[in-house]
């Protein structure tokens, strides 16, 4: 523990101070500990915003484009799934940190299989990812906190190349929590991630063995990725009516416009790019 400790200390000390006071300006509602009710850490947060960052700025050289049109407030980040260990989720959330203005903090809903790895489990949750389960989104959402959702779930993320930029199916779940909360949706489409983690087979057996979702292989035989370049393209903010108990014949033709919006948005930013990896 103390060479863990001494670990964490040496990194603290590299940290610049406009990414700490970052993370402290989006932390209002820590107690004196630096933790909120969600298990939120702003020392965690700013260990990971200075990795993150060099990702964002160096490794994925990520551009953004239409990031005002977020609006302030609470409201849901919905966007299509890719990279296979959610590089994708931890850009969005970095570029809303440091390219959005004023910098807002993102509460991610993770797969459940995360909380179940010991280590990553209380990593993702110092960092502010929260289980994925509409009563946690509903919560978050009342708290005025901005959320991200992957409405293709792990399935999105561990696409093959074949199916790359493929949206697969989006449940009902999101667009019911937007109208009976009264939050708008702000599409989003995340390009590069595919490029960065190329999967060409998911070996299924070890995923059964391991108990994770798939278990796939890439050019660096893990899901280790390659320095692609990536950009972010949000949408209008999508505003919905309802209570949210509606049928489903009702609210999927809602889910259907968000799912639209993204392939156009994910048409636009990869007609967009002049290279993947140079």
């Amino acid at each position: 523990m103390r060479s863990l400790d001494g670990l964490f200390e040496a990194l603290d000390r590299q940290i610049p101070r406009e990414l700490a006071e970052i993370v402290d300006t989006v932390s209002p509602s820590v107690n004196k500990l630096g933790f909120d009710k969600w298990g939120f850490s702003t020392a965690t947060a700013k260990r990971t915003l200075y990795v993150a960052a060099w990702f964002y700025r160096h490794y994925f050289r990520v551009e953004v484009h239409g990031i005002d049109r977020v609006p302030q407030g609470r409201g849901l980040l919905i966007g299509n799934h890719s990279s296979q260990l959610a590089y994708d989720g931890m850009m969005v959330a970095t570029a809303m940190m440091l390219d959005a203005h004023p910098p807002r903090a993102v509460k991610a809903m993770i797969e459940k299989v995360f909380q179940r790895l010991p280590l990553v489990n209380v990593w993702l949750t110092r960092s502010g990812q929260v289980t994925g389960l509409p009563e946690n989104c509903e919560r978050l959402l009342a708290d005025d906190e901005l959320i991200m959702v992957f409405p293709e779930g792990a399935r999105g993320s561990g696409k093959l190349w074949k199916d790359r930029y493929k949206l697969l199916d989006f449940g009902t779940g999101f667009v019911r929590l937007a109208m009976k909360t009264r939050s708008p949706i702000t599409p989003f489409a995340f390009v590069g991630g595919e490029e960065a983690c190329p999967a060409f087979f998911d070996i299924k057996p070890l995923a059964r063995a391991f108990n994770i979702p798939y278990f796939p292989i890439t050019p660096t035989v893990l899901p280790l990725p390659l320095p692609a370049r990536c950009s972010i393209w949000f949408g209008e903010p999508m505003w919905f009516e309802g209570t949210g108990n509606e049928e489903d014949a009702e609210v999927l033709p809602k889910v259907e416009a968000v799912k639209a919006r993204i392939a156009e948005l994910l048409d636009e930013g990869r007609a967009a790019r002049k290279s993947l990896y140079l």
